[in-house]
């Protein structure tokens, strides 16, 4: 069998692998095994996280929803209720940005999700 000695093959892959660890601490961006252990360690926190960031956003908008409604004697779980009984269609994203920015027109919602609860079903 022909000797496969991989000269520009191997240096392009570290060349590869320096790129993705660099700016790392020490020996994590300069040997190999360390650029190695630390880039695939990178990997698996980067794609859990890409998973954790939908779930954190979530509780972000949950909260600001939440903290909004109470300025308006309201749960959080009562105010969304209300928004369903009204057949509304915004999301907890656009909620949140309201409940953050704009607080009149989150104050209309409140009244309007009072007015929904407050109606016989």
């Amino acid at each position: 069998m022909p000797r496969v000695k991989r000269g520009t093959v191997r240096r392009a892959a570290r060349q590869k692998l320096a790129r993705r660890t660099k700016g790392y601490f020490l020996t994590k961006s300069k040997l190999y095994r360390a650029m190695r252990e630390a880039a695939d360690r990178a990997g698996r926190f980067a794609y859990r996280d890409r998973r954790r960031r939908k779930r954190d956003f979530r509780r972000l908008w949950i909260l600001r929803i939440n903290a909004g409604a109470r300025q308006h004697e309201l749960t959080y779980s009562q105010f969304m209720h209300g928004l369903k009984l009204m057949n509304s269609e915004l999301d907890r994203k656009s909620l949140a940005e309201i409940a953050a920015r704009d607080p009149a027109t989150f104050a209309t919602l409140a009244a309007e999700v009072k007015k929904a609860l407050a109606a016989p079903a």
